[in-house]
């Protein structure tokens, strides 16, 4: 299940195959326009070279801290001052919605349609996310050429690749193909 804080740092793409295709999606018109869309965000698109540059040192920031977090590290001082900045940019109105299938509904509504309004919201998901299931379910996928950076919601705590039909495919294949060569005489 994609979130929003992860869907904002895997923009920074690598080829999950082993090719040496990489992309920062960030800089891209398109991938900006796609990522308001599906996340109900509103800024001006393409961001600018100011924006951009936020943009990326964000989710630089962000990136390290999932890695950090991944690895087992706790969360330090440094890092909930940083999101508390980060949060901080974003100003939010509320909203109680009568909603018929679901009754009582409380919205946050940006008060801004800005980048600095969508890093707010991107480091809001992340925050979110420490506080219901702690950064021991963030996860780097375990296939070395992906880095895809994902939370692992299964019970058992145990996944291991952002994708099992993808790179946890692959990597199968590779670990068998691997074992072919070492003994070709097994079958």
């Amino acid at each position: 299940m994609d979130r929003l804080w992860t869907d904002f740092v895997n923009s920074d793409y690598h080829d999950w195959r082993g090719g040496d295709r990489s992309e920062d999606r960030l800089g891209k018109k398109e991938w900006q326009q796609r990522f308001l869309d599906e996340w109900e965000m509103s800024a001006p698109v393409p961001a600018s070279p100011e924006d951009e540059r936020t943009l990326r040192n964000f989710r630089n920031e962000l990136q390290l801290l999932a890695i950090r977090l991944s690895a087992g590290d706790s969360l330090m001082d440094k890092d909930l001052e940083w999101l508390n900045a980060m949060m901080s940019e974003g100003q939010v109105t509320r909203r109680l919605n009568s909603e018929i299938d679901e009754g009582l509904k409380l919205s946050l509504i940006p008060v801004w349609a800005h980048w600095q309004q969508v890093v707010a919201e991107v480091a809001a998901d992340f925050a979110n996310t420490l506080v219901k299931g702690g950064g021991g379910r963030i996860r780097i996928c375990d296939n070395s050429d992906c880095r895809w950076i994902f939370y692992d919601d299964t019970r058992s705590r145990t996944q291991k690749y952002c994708d099992d039909k993808m790179c946890g495919n692959l990597m199968k294949v590779r670990r068998f193909r691997a074992k072919k060569k070492v003994d070709p005489q097994k079958e």
